[in-house]
């Protein structure tokens, strides 16, 4: 049949790229080129067909294909049964798509009964004299200073813990599922999640006898040496502008001056005049149209910077990013394949009309999303570069903290994941824990659903982020969150509750991520 023909599965896939790629602008571009090249001496007639691709390779345009591949193939997920109804692509579990679309619901439910309540309207066009101020003051609007004290965050991390705690699935009890029996942690859904001989595996770059960005202290060879060698390659990687070589060389981490490129690759983010273009439209969109979200994103913006010096600094380029992002559309193309719906809101007077609707993000708990476009404010100064790279990072990474789905790299799995590794590998400490009322996952939820941002230093944060890209998956921040409970399991043996295991683990700023992460992974007796 056709599942056990991987070349249906391939093919599928091949018709599914060619078809993203013909709207393209890329698309365009190459048979342009192709057309040009027509002209030239080079080319001819009796050999056409090799004498264009032969162009195409040496002007550098298949290495552009080839990472346009690349990036949609790291983008999209692995392909389905052709028969299968277009919902499997997003969630193959029935269970969870209902727990998601429920979770939805309870959100839009809140935003509407703010909007009752404030007697303000999801989404209304401003008045030009408003248009006009905002457009002035785009670059400064920390300066403002609106009240939003009726403004209330649509949920907090804690809430959707409760969710994920509440998830069961319904095919059987927990009982009857052997290897599940034993699990005592607060996600009671059977996922499949790695043991520390896979992840060994998986993350193999980042053992004790390979060179490391974020290492100071490497037996085997000097780490300036190490360094030096590593800049030099890294220069290499992004003279050939191959997305597939660079995420494997971020694997061992990006020199700090090299780390703005090497992510624009792998994302293949070049910020061409069209991407600019792109960005000031949603920027004219922000400024013709008042959503409820603005007040939500100026509130956490406020809170978030105003509390961290770090991201103060950034303050008016998170307003611009987070305005923008909630007006993209394009973002929408993506919950093709997440298991997440947008709701949509209609602009007063306009109803039902499609160009009218303006889409809400379907995580409304804008102050992770704060946290995670900050740390990119170090790397990308110039506003649509940074705003595509957050896009990318969002849909290919962040959007999996935010929703309910079966996928390894989802909040989910990761949840699972930590609590696993812990209960197996440090199982005195997960019990006492568990004894005395500080379940570790109600400490390290938080962490993992803002991907450490705000937690880390910036440059561990970085160094950390630099694996996600590499390795094309989350499943790190898990491990992290486990070898954080490792490093600091002497203190808590001898906590007695859950506010003195929380003030243990209150300041992860001193840590050092690569070398928890290797002794977590390759020092430990397994």
């Amino acid at each position: 049949g056709l599942e056990e023909d991987p070349d249906s599965g391939l093919s599928l896939t091949i018709a599914r790229i060619v078809q993203r790629l013909k709207g393209s602008s890329l698309h365009s571009q190459l048979e342009r080129q192709a057309r040009v090249s027509l002209h030239k001496p080079e080319i001819r007639l009796e050999s056409l067909k090799e004498d264009i691709k032969d162009f195409l390779k040496t002007s550098g345009w298949e290495k552009k294909l080839q990472n346009a591949v690349y990036s949609e193939l790291n983008v999209f997920p692995s392909p389905c049964h052709p028969a299968a109804p277009p919902e499997h692509m997003k969630e193959p579990l029935a269970y969870m798509r209902k727990a998601q679309g429920s979770w939805e619901k309870r959100i839009l439910k809140s935003l509407n009964s703010m909007c009752t309540e404030l007697s303000i309207p999801l989404a209304q066009k401003r008045p030009v004299s408003e248009q006009k101020e905002l457009l002035n003051k785009w670059n400064e609007m920390g300066t403002d200073e609106p009240d939003l004290s009726l403004f209330r965050p649509v949920y907090a991390p804690k809430d959707f813990l409760e969710v994920l705690m509440n998830l069961r699935n319904p095919n059987y009890e927990n009982g009857e599922h052997p290897s599940f029996r034993n699990h005592l942690g607060l996600i009671q859904v059977p996922l499949k999640v790695k043991d520390i001989p896979e992840l060994k595996e998986d993350f193999s770059e980042l053992g004790l006898n390979i060179g490391q960005l974020g290492i100071d202290d490497s037996a085997q060879v000097p780490p300036e040496f190490f360094e030096n060698e590593h800049v030099r390659v890294g220069q290499k990687v992004l003279a050939e502008q191959d997305s597939a070589a660079a995420q494997q060389y971020v694997r061992q981490g990006c020199p700090t001056a090299l780390r703005a490129d090497l992510w624009a690759l792998i994302l293949n983010i070049s910020n061409q005049p069209e991407d600019i273009l792109y960005y000031e439209q949603l920027k004219s969109n922000v400024i013709q149209h008042d959503l409820l979200v603005d007040s939500l994103i100026y509130k956490d913006v406020k809170l978030t910077a105003s509390n961290d010096d770090y991201y103060f600094v950034f303050e008016d380029y998170l307003y611009q990013v987070l305005l923008c992002f909630s007006r993209d559309t394009a973002v929408l193309e993506h919950f093709t394949y997440s298991s997440a719906t947008p709701p949509r809101s209609y602009i007063r007077g306009k109803l039902g009309m499609e160009e009218y609707a303006v889409f809400y993000p379907p995580n409304v708990n804008y102050n992770s999303f704060i946290l995670s476009v900050a740390p990119l404010c170090f790397l990308y100064h110039e506003p649509s570069k940074l705003y595509q790279i957050f896009r990318e990072m969002y849909v290919r990474f962040f959007f999996r903290l935010h929703s309910i789905s079966s996928h390894p790299s989802g909040i989910v799995s990761l949840c699972l994941l930590f609590e696993t590794l812990l209960q197996t590998h440090l199982p005195q400490l997960f019990y006492h824990l568990r004894e005395i009322g500080a379940q570790p996952l109600r400490i390290s939820f938080k962490w993992m659903v803002r991907a450490f941002s705000g937690y880390l230093a910036t440059d561990q944060l970085l160094l950390l982020w630099d694996r996600i890209l590499g390795y094309n998956s989350l499943e790190i921040l898990a491990v992290l969150a486990a070898a954080v409970f490792a490093f600091r399991a002497v203190n808590l043996m001898e906590v007695t509750s859950l506010a003195a295991a929380e003030a243990v683990l209150a300041d992860l700023s001193t840590l050092k991520v690569m070398p928890l992460l290797q002794i977590f992974l390759f020092a430990t007796v397994t």
